[in-house]
């Protein structure tokens, strides 16, 4: 026998590397720790149960209590949960449905982010936003009922007109009245048979005069109420700027006026009207020669800025008072005794018949600038099929 062999009766100790086996105490401990951390997970989750019910029950109540339509879907579209209100908007059966089958129902509508439910008369019309979960596993869909609001705004639009038409004419019967009354007085007049020769053309000349106001008046009343009625063709920019100056150049020589003009637009060319911007732009001019006194100068300059094309009338004339600036435009408003009150109207109506509009920059004793922008619609846009606006 070796010296390293155990004595017979010995007991053998455990092998090297062998597990220890644990005796009866520490297992009685390891299982009271078990036992006691499963019960606090037991209660920790049983807790946050409570307050998960909590909470769906505090959302289920807000989203019931929502005026707004509120529809969650998945990532891949499906509805997965929604509110009282979308399910009055969209109809029943919404859980699990894909949110594009719901939304052909939307329609489009002439004013930005509203849309119909329906192609039907009567439609309900709701605005639509959406947001995506910050998880990434969906997003929310807002639905808001602005049918009321809409026709609220309708009606305030609808008494806005009545007003603006109850105006314009009371201003009718006044523009009308008082050269139809001179004519009449006029015209009264040839009657009589002792009036001398000179005298009777002298008033004939007054009657024709008072009956081409008339017809002035009512050529430009006609002219704005046919707002809508804007032809489309292409034409060039500078060469419109070479027709006012060869209308409008005699005219001002005439008053003694220096009369200029610049196009830097080269053959750019636009889409719209041309009989009617050059209206437009001959009324500024006759306008600005008409305020501009002897000596004085009137401008004409076609600028390109962007995509947009600026056309500048300016005088060194007398200029406007700031108190009637903000009503130059105003059917029927004139400083004029000759004036229709019609012409600037009209010329902005063009204006913006054509997507622009014109602004007016003016001090008494130093003149005014009135500019006239157009989009300027490149011909690769497009120009069949162009619907006109209405620029009343």
């Amino acid at each position: 026998m070796s010296a390293d062999s155990p004595s017979p009766g010995t007991p053998a100790g455990p092998a090297p590397g062998a597990p220890q086996r644990l005796d009866a105490a520490q297992l009685a401990e390891a299982f009271a720790m078990f036992s006691r951390a499963s019960e606090e997970l037991s209660t920790a989750y049983n807790a946050l149960q409570g307050q998960v019910a909590q909470l769906t029950e505090r959302l289920t109540v807000l989203l019931g209590a929502l005026p707004a339509g509120v529809v969650m879907l998945d990532r891949g579209g499906h509805v997965v949960q929604f509110n009282r209100a979308a399910e009055s908007l969209l109809g029943t059966g919404l859980a699990g449905r894909c949110w594009d089958e719901l939304a052909v129902r939307l329609i489009a509508t002439e004013t930005p982010g509203e849309l119909n439910l329906g192609d039907e008369v009567g439609a309900r019309r709701v605005s639509l936003s959406e947001a995506a979960l910050e998880s990434g596993e969906g997003r929310i869909i807002l639905l808001h009922d602005v049918t009321d609001t809409h026709r609220m705004r309708l009606q305030a639009e609808r008494n806005e007109r009545l007003a603006a038409m109850g105006e314009m004419v009371a201003g009718l019967a006044h523009q009308l009245r008082t050269p139809l009354a001179a004519a009449l007085l006029y015209t009264g007049n040839l009657r009589q048979p002792e009036l001398a020769p000179a005298d009777r053309t002298r008033v004939a000349d007054r009657a024709i005069e008072r009956l081409r106001y008339l017809e002035r008046l009512i050529r430009d009343m006609l002219l704005f109420a046919r707002g809508d009625s804007l032809g489309r063709q292409r034409f060039g920019i500078c060469d419109l700027v070479g027709e006012l100056v060869h209308t409008l150049e005699p005219l001002a020589r005439a008053r003694q006026i220096e009369f200029s003009s610049h196009c830097d637009c080269g053959e750019l060319t636009l889409l719209g009207d041309r009989k009617a911007l050059g209206g437009a732009l001959t009324n500024l001019l006759e306008n600005a020669i008409q305020a501009t006194d002897a000596a004085g100068s009137v401008a004409l300059a076609a600028t390109l800025e962007g995509e947009s094309v600026c056309f500048r009338v300016s005088d060194n004339g007398r200029g406007i008072e700031a108190a009637h600036q903000t009503r130059l435009f105003d059917p029927f408003f004139t400083t004029r005794a000759d004036g229709t009150g019609l012409g600037l109207a009209i010329a902005r109506g063009v204006a913006r018949g054509h997507g622009g509009d014109i602004a007016v920059e003016s001090s008494l004793g130093k003149g005014s600038l009135f500019t006239l922008s157009l989009p300027l619609l490149r011909p690769e846009e497009g120009e069949s099929g162009q619907n006109s606006k209405d620029f009343t």
